[in-house]
């Protein structure tokens, strides 16, 4: 029979003891916030309260989304800004690096710029800019993506050959030029450079041989994206509604990298032209989607837009499977982080160093499923609450119906002990539609398939899906063009197909 210890306790001695802890949420004053003028997300874990993003509190409009394939950062950047159109008629360019949002977008009604697929960009455009600025720009984008820094004589050719090139069309550089006038391109600066280079008077022929190559790369019949005239004006899309650039048909990462920075440099220049305006809200959302060597430098624009964005009206949403690639002077600085099921150890480490979440909330976050998110956001008055709090799952315009494919049966069992090998791969139903659609499946063969995908609760084995579609005549490059869009390896690829029958 145990004893039951009577103690004479002093009411001072009392009060220091935590006897009741509030859970990680905010009060709802903070969550739940003017439907007229904010957005609604989802409901809280803990309590139960509506949860309505805002920016009026926070310290900036900009948000981070991190989370592995499938867990739903498509899902939620989609509903964000569809509600962000509705609330504050927002504008939103999203450099789509990989044709994720395209066909989301086309079925909004919005605008498709493919680039690589009939669409180009003169980087040598000016928007509204004073020449000399322009070429600035156009130097720090070739030092993100080359490695003409290490070069400073080649640096210092290329530089005086672009502002000879904008001089030769009758600009003045320190000048802001009418807008239809016609800016000079890449191969009109290549031009020069091989003038000089022909008249066999320059002290270091290899020096200029070789910024004529650095420039080539992004000027060859074929892949000149960057060196014809535009066909498109970035400053009107800017106010154009819902605006997706695709990048997935440019060849590599370079180009692509080079049409992001190049599209961040005018969306900031005309942010800072338009300046503040008395109207609520937000003009724009620009949507930065995998674009890890974009935004991982600390010379990128998506730096200035985070850092000038609140005080024009922009917003910056930056998402990425891996929080470590996204610039820490962005990661640190935005308003609101949006945490969705994280895979590895070492981004929860990350993750809870950068944002201070407790423990209980790393073991909540390490059980999400899809849709599952942890919100934390950075409020402009000081708080005696957590910052961090969970939502049983983003609420969406459509339901967030994901498939899995798992590939665990075609892997070796050191694969399989390797937490850096992907076991499964999750897909929103719109996004595995569009896949099914660009690889040429004809619309009753993907009706067949989903039925099929849907009577086993929507998780299939690689093997099986194979299956599935070669029985229903789709060609087998047709299936491995579909894998490899989904980031499936040629080797689990072929695997799966040497076990079907």
């Amino acid at each position: 029979m145990s004893l039951v210890r009577i103690q004479n306790v002093m009411s001072n001695e009392l009060g220091k003891r935590t006897t009741i802890t509030r859970p990680p949420e905010p009060p709802h004053d903070y969550l739940l916030n003017d439907p007229a003028n904010s957005i609604f997300v989802g409901i809280t874990k803990m309590f139960e309260v509506p949860f309505t993003w805002t920016f009026a509190t926070l310290t900036n409009p900009h948000i981070a989304v991190v989370g592995i394939t499938g867990a739903g950062k498509s899902f939620f950047v989609k509903t964000f800004l569809t509600r962000a159109s509705f609330v504050w008629n927002t504008n939103a360019i999203i450099i789509d690096w990989a044709g994720e949002y395209k066909a989301w977008v086309k079925q909004s009604g919005g605008t498709i710029v493919a680039l690589g697929k009939g669409d180009y960009l003169n980087i040598m455009d000016l928007s509204g800019m004073k020449p000399l600025d322009r070429t600035k720009q156009i130097m720090t984008s070739f030092e993100i993506l080359t490695d003409i820094g290490l070069y400073p004589e080649q640096k210092r050719l290329t530089e005086e050959a672009i502002e000879q090139a904008y001089v030769n069309f009758g600009f003045n550089l320190a000048e802001t030029p009418p807008p239809e006038k016609e800016a000079p391109t890449l191969k009109e600066v290549i031009a020069l450079l091989e003038e000089k280079l022909q008249e066999g008077t320059y002290e270091y022929p290899a020096e200029l041989e070789n910024a004529v190559y650095r420039l080539r790369q992004f000027s060859r019949e074929g892949e000149d994206y960057f060196a014809r005239k535009s066909t498109i004006d970035l400053g009107k899309l800017a106010s154009s509604g819902l605006v997706d650039i695709d990048l997935s048909g440019l060849p590599d990462e370079r180009f692509r990298a080079l049409a992001a920075l190049f599209i961040l440099q005018t969306l900031k220049e005309k942010m800072r032209m338009e300046g503040w305006s008395a109207s609520k809200g937000l003009k724009a959302f620009v949507v930065l989607d995998e674009a890890w060597k974009v935004a991982s430098d600390d010379r990128s624009d998506a730096i200035t837009i985070v850092r000038e964005g609140r005080k024009y009206q922009f917003g910056l949403i930056v998402a990425s499977q891996n929080p470590t690639d996204i610039n820490e002077a962005i990661f640190s600085n935005v308003g609101t982080t949006v945490v969705l099921r994280i895979k590895f150890e070492r981004f929860l480490d990350y993750l809870q160093g950068s944002l201070n979440f407790s423990d209980f909330l790393r073991r909540e976050i390490s059980k999400f499923g899809v849709g599952q998110a942890a919100i934390d956001m950075s409020f402009q008055t000081n708080i005696e609450f957590p910052g961090t709090f969970l939502i049983e799952r983003v609420i969406g315009e459509i339901p967030l119906d994901v498939y899995t494919i798992n590939v665990s049966e075609v892997l070796s069992q050191s694969e399989l002990n390797d937490e850096n090998v992907q076991k499964e791969y999750f897909l929103e139903k719109i996004d595995l539609n569009a896949k099914l659609i660009e690889n040429d499946v004809p619309s009753e063969t993907i009706n067949d398939i989903f039925k099929e995908l849907d009577t086993r609760g929507r998780l299939i084995d690689i093997r099986a899906l194979v299956q599935i579609m070669l029985s229903r005549q789709v060609s087998k490059e047709s299936i491995v063009n579909f894998m490899r869009a989904l980031g499936i390896s040629d080797t689990v690829i072929t695997r799966a197909f040497l076990y079907v029958t």
